[in-house]
């Protein structure tokens, strides 16, 4: 997902973001980031694999949605192919209130539901075998929850492009999938042999999906049906339709893996000028290549598509809306000077290519995962254009973004993320944790392996840790601990003796150690400090009035 920028003041971040909006009738106020303290039913439902849920698992989903403009109201079905990997009869979907789940069918018989809230319970006549794959279809309708300001505030957008045709499509990270359409809305279940998406739309329009287009054809009464198939493993929030007065122009980009079809689709009047700023794609996949793995998903294409938003990661069709500029709507986050130079959007919503969406976490309490290497793939591509030291600068550049509000890991199995520091303290941990490394062919072997490892899986953030510790032969735990569970940065104490550096660890957990460069008057080197005083002797070299530590650890130093 995007970030919300944090400017110096209120009114700089509320123009930043209404920039980026279109014109619409409500308003556009702040939302701070913070933390839900009372969690309720309806969030366990939401964010915890309950029984209904634990016993099937999602094998396909197959969407057909009829948007209706006017009415601001939607139509379609579900067929969810699933495997049964427990005998039961109860089912869970997830359909968010005011939508409706108007009949559910298996084998051409109705199956009974109940709602609780944004939950439906289905009763199958009996348990269904453990070991079979079944196949339900469910019929759902009405007027999903419409998003205010998306990416960050989700649900459908119905919008207008600048010549005054109909612009509709959705975002909804977070927020789930079930806002409009009947789905198992946990990220710990894709479906594993990927989705098909059919959208019905006036003549006049045109309709994108994820994956490739299987085909076209007219519905007979002024309609145009256009039929998308995604073969890969895909995360429910991902399923998007675009719908507007689109055309289209594509590359083939020479990868890791062979040919990968690259797909533009922008609303026509912007069409020169997506030629000229898409330019920037094959950089980026050369770059992302290099350091993350080939792209995941070469079977179901790359896609831009223009969106009426400012942008989000859908899977093979990444929403566009920086309005064909550089940096993030013309700025740049990092207040380097190398922000300004890419576009902001086809970078980082690029990025979560790889991170969020082949490598896809369980609970959404563990985004940092998402989020701050995605975060960090901006540093990275800076790099690849500027050099290693512009890399650094950039995030170097994004700490004065960091609130340090709440943890950045959040409360597990009830559906809240953490501190949207996920992103900048989540690049800046990572870029630390490279500096320990010091090795950078290492680092880029552990950021490919990781993309090797956990391919096309959902994962929990442990797993993530436990792997950079493995192969990096270093054990990060207190520096997770420290950047991901507390609001704490470490300050490294020390003062200067006679011929002796002395320095400890404070502000931080319990036993932390984590090693850190230091220049001690012309040359640099690790030091080792713990919660209690070190001491090092001075070399003739050192001066140790010129104790300073490396800018690329994100730690602060106190005489």
């Amino acid at each position: 997902m995007v970030p919300q920028p944090r400017l110096r003041s209120l009114s700089a971040a509320l123009s930043l973001i209404c920039a980026g909006l279109l014109a619409t009738s409500t308003s556009c106020t702040a939302q701070p980031l913070s933390s839900k303290k009372v969690f309720t039913h309806q969030d366990t439902l939401r964010g915890s694999i309950t029984p209904e849920r634990a016993w099937w698992n999602v094998l396909k989903y197959a969407i057909t949605v009829e948007p209706d403009y006017n009415t601001k109201t939607i139509k379609g079905t579900n067929t969810i192919s699933f495997a049964v990997l427990q005998s039961s009869s109860k089912m869970q979907i997830d359909l968010q209130q005011p939508m409706e789940l108007l009949s559910a069918k298996w084998n051409n018989t109705d199956i009974p539901f109940k709602r609780d809230g944004n939950v439906f319970y289905l009763s199958f006549p009996n348990a269904l075998p453990a070991g079979t794959t079944q196949q339900i279809t469910i019929e759902f309708g009405g007027k999903p929850r419409e998003a205010v300001r998306p990416p960050w505030d989700g649900g459908w957008i119905w919008r207008k492009d600048a010549k005054g045709n109909p612009w509709m499509s959705v975002a909804c990270q977070g927020l789930g999938a079930s806002v409009w359409y009947p789905c198992k809305d946990h990220q710990s279940d894709e479906p594993d042999q990927g989705a098909a998406l059919s959208i019905i739309v006036p003549d006049d329009l045109v309709a994108v999906g994820n994956g490739k287009l299987a085909s076209k054809g007219a519905t007979g009464n002024g309609k145009t049906k256009y039929d998308w198939v995604v073969t890969n493993p895909i995360n429910s929030y991902n399923i998007v339709p675009y719908i507007g007065k689109y055309t289209y122009f594509g590359e083939v980009y020479d990868g890791e893996k062979g040919k990968l079809q690259c797909d533009y689709w922008v609303i026509d009047a912007n069409l020169e000028k997506a030629k000229e700023q898409f330019k920037q794609v094959p950089k980026m996949m050369k770059c992302f290549e290099h350091w993350f793995g080939p792209y995941p998903f070469y079977e179901d294409s790359y896609k831009l598509v223009e969106s009426p938003h400012l942008g989000m990661e859908h899977q093979s069709a990444v929403a566009y809306g920086n309005k064909y500029q550089n940096g993030y709507l013309g700025n740049d986050l990092s207040g380097s000077g190398w922000g300004s130079k890419w576009d902001f959007i086809i970078i980082h919503e690029s990025g979560h290519e790889w991170f969020a969406n082949n490598i896809t976490t369980n609970d959404i309490a563990d985004m940092w995962v998402h989020e701050g290497f995605t975060n960090y793939s901006e540093s990275l591509f800076t790099e690849c254009e500027y050099g290693k030291q512009a890399g650094s600068e950039y995030v170097i550049g994004l700490r004065k973004n960091i609130s340090n509000d709440i943890p950045v890991e959040g409360p597990y199995g009830v559906n809240q993320e953490g501190s949207g520091d996920m992103y900048y303290k989540g690049a800046n941990m990572i870029h630390t944790i490279r500096q320990i490394i010091d090795n950078d062919e290492l680092f880029r072997d552990i950021l490919r392996g990781l993309n090797k490892e956990f391919y096309h899986k959902t994962v929990t953030a442990r797993q993530v840790e436990e792997y950079i510790n493995k192969r990096s032969g270093k054990d990060f735990s207190k520096v997770y601990e420290q950047y991901l569970r507390t609001t704490k940065i470490p300050v490294l104490e020390y003062k200067s003796k006679k011929g002796i550096i002395e320095y400890k660890w404070t502000n931080v957990v319990d036993g932390f150690n984590m090693p850190v460069k230091v220049d001690l008057g012309g040359r640099t080197q690790f030091i080792q400090p713990t919660t209690k005083w070190e001491s090092l002797k001075l070399a003739d070299w050192h001066t140790g009035e010129a104790f300073k530590v490396d800018s690329n650890f994100y730690v602060t130093a106190k005489k």
